[in-house]
C-alpha cells in the first residue's frame, strides 16, 4: 500500500530491471529514543521478509542519505531512484542532499504516498483552517481515494542478492537514549497494524463517532504509531472504514475528517510554514496576544522535570503526562488540556512549545509528526483556530480547564488508572 513503491516497480517492469528497497539508517533523529527505533526496526524486519518474497532485496544502509546512497546508486548501476515524501525540514534536506550528490544521469523522482491527495495537490499555500482545505480535499478524493493496485513478485532477480542485515549492529549503530522503553500494548509492524485497523472496525467504530473525546472510554483507532512510521497506510484504513458507512455514517464521517482533513491539514502547515515547530509559526494576531500577556503572573510554574516526572498540583494533567509516558500514547482529547496547561504553567510561550515538543516527540510513538506540531501549535498558539474572550496568560487563545474536563468524562476515573506508582 505503498504509491512510491508501486511506481518504482511501474518504473523497473517498464525497462524490465531489478528493484532494489533501500532504508537508510540515521543514527539519532530529533528527540526519537529506543522505543520509536525499536518500533521501526522489527517493523522494518517484516518488510525485509515480505521483499524477500516479492524477488525484490531490501538494504539497510547505516548511515545518513547523502552519505551512503549515492554510493549506493554508483555501485549497483542503479537507474533511477523514487523515494516518499515527509514535509518537515530534516527529511526535506535529505532529499536535497542526496540529489546533489546523484550522478547527474541518474533521474530522482518523489512520490507522496504519506498523504491520500499529496500535499502540493491538495493545496499550493498554507490553509488557514481546517474550513478552508476540507472542501479542496474532498474535491480531490474520488481521483486519489482508490484501490491500490497490487505489488507483484518482481520477474527481474538481480545479479547479486542484498547482503543480509545484520540486525544486532543497526542497534548498537544507534545514539539514542535507551531509557524509554517500548511499550506493551502496541506491536510493530504491517500486520500488527492491520488487525489494531480490524479490532477498531470491529469494536470501536461505533462509538468514534460518540465517544471518541471520553479518555475512558474504548473509541479511538489508537493507529497513529503505525501510521506515523509507514506501517499502515492512512489510505488503506479509510477504505476499510468507508465500507462501513451505511452502519455508523456518524462515526465514520468523523474518522475521515480526522485522518485526512486534519491530518492533511498539518501536513499542509509543515509544508508550507518554515516555523511549524516555533511561536513565530503562529498567525499574527496570536503572536500579538501571547506577546502581550507573555509577563502574566502564573498560577505555578514548573519546570521540564516536574513535567516529565508527572509530578504538578493537577492530578488530571499527571495522569495524562504518566499515560504518554508509559504507554507511548495519550487520549486525544488530553493532548488539548496538556499542552495547554503547559503553557499556562510555563515562564513563556516559548518555552511552553519548546516542552511540549520535547515531551511529545520523546515519549509519543507517533512523536515527531506533522500531527504531534500542529497539535502542540493549535494548543499552545492558536493555529487553525480562532480568538477567544480575553483572559490572563492566555490572551485570546483558547482555554481549557479543570472544570470543563470533568463536565466532559468521569476524570476520578481516569485519575485512578494512571496514578503515580509508586
Amino acid at each position: 500500500d505503498n504509491w512510491a513503491f508501486l511506481y518504482a516497480q511501474r518504473l523497473a517492469l517498464k525497462q524490465e530491471l531489478p528493484l532494489h528497497v533501500c532504508f537508510c539508517l540515521v543514527p539519532k533523529f530529533l528527540d526519537a529514543t529506543l522505543r520509536h527505533y525499536s518500533f521501526m526496526l522489527k517493523g522494518l524486519q517484516e518488510v525485509a521478509e515480505e521483499c524477500a518474497e516479492l524477488n525484490i532485496p531490501f538494504h539497510l544502509l547505516l548511515g545518513c542519505a547523502k552519505d551512503v546512497l549515492p554510493a549506493f546508486v554508483v555501485e549497483h548501476g542503479v537507474g533511477g531512484l523514487v523515494t516518499d515524501f515527509c514535509p518537515l525540514r530534516l527529511p526535506r534536506q535529505w532529499v536535497e542532499d542526496v540529489k546533489e550528490r546523484l550522478p547527474e544521469d541518474v533521474p530522482f523522482a518523489q512520490v507522496d504516498a504519506h498523504n491520500i491527495v499529496p500535499c502540493w495537490v491538495a493545496s499550493p499555500k498554507q490553509e488557514y483552517s481546517a474550513r478552508t482545505i476540507r472542501g479542496k480535499i474532498h474535491a480531490q478524493l474520488p481521483e486519489f481515494l482508490t484501490e491500490f493496485p497490487p505489488v507483484i513478485r518482481h520477474p527481474h532477480s538481480p545479479s547479486c542478492p542484498a547482503e543480509p542485515i545484520a540486525w544486532e549492529a543497526c542497534y548498537s549503530s544507534l545514539q539514542v537514549d535507551s531509557t524509554v522503553k517500548e511499550v506493551e500494548w502496541a506491536t510493530p509492524g504491517t500486520a500488527a497494524g492491520l488487525a489494531v485497523l480490524q479490532s477498531f472496525i470491529a469494536e470501536r467504530l461505533k462509538f468514534f463517532g460518540s465517544h471518541r473525546n471520553d479518555p475512558n472510554r474504548a473509541a479511538l483507532s489508537n493507529l497513529s504509531p503505525w501510521f506515523h512510521f509507514g506501517q499502515v497506510s492512512t489510505q488503506r484504513a479509510i477504505l476499510e472504514v468507508q465500507k462501513h458507512r451505511s452502519k455508523y455514517k456518524e462515526s465514520v464521517e468523523a474518522f475521515v475528517e480526522e485522518a485526512v482533513v486534519r491530518r492533511e491539514l498539518a501536513e499542509n502547515f509543515c509544508y508550507y510554514n518554515e516555523n511549524y515547530d516555533n511561536v513565530q509559526g503562529a498567525y499574527d494576531w496570536a503572536q500579538t496576544t501571547l506577546k502581550l500577556h507573555a509577563k502574566d503572573k502564573r498560577p505555578f510554574l514548573y519546570g521540564l522535570q516536574e513535567l516529565e516526572q508527572g509530578t504538578t498540583h493537577d492530578p488530571l494533567w499527571n495522569a495524562a503526562q504518566l499515560q504518554m509516558v508509559w504507554e507511548g500514547k495519550m487520549h486525544g482529547f488530553l493532548r488539548m488540556y496538556w499542552a495547554k496547561k503547559i503553557l499556562e504553567w510555563t515562564r513563556s510561550p516559548e518555552e511552553a512549545l519548546r516542552f511540549a515538543i520535547y515531551l511529545n516527540d520523546r515519549y509519543e510513538l507517533d512523536g515527531r509528526d506533522p500531527n504531534g506540531y500542529v497539535g502542540c501549535l493549535w494548543s499552545i498558539c492558536g493555529i487553525h483556530d480562532q480568538g477567544w474572550a480575553e483572559r490572563a496568560v492566555f490572551g485570546k487563545i483558547r482555554y481549557m480547564n479543570y472544570a470543563g474536563c470533568k463536565r466532559k468524562f468521569d476524570v476520578g476515573q481516569f485519575e485512578r488508572r494512571y496514578a503515580p506508582r509508586t
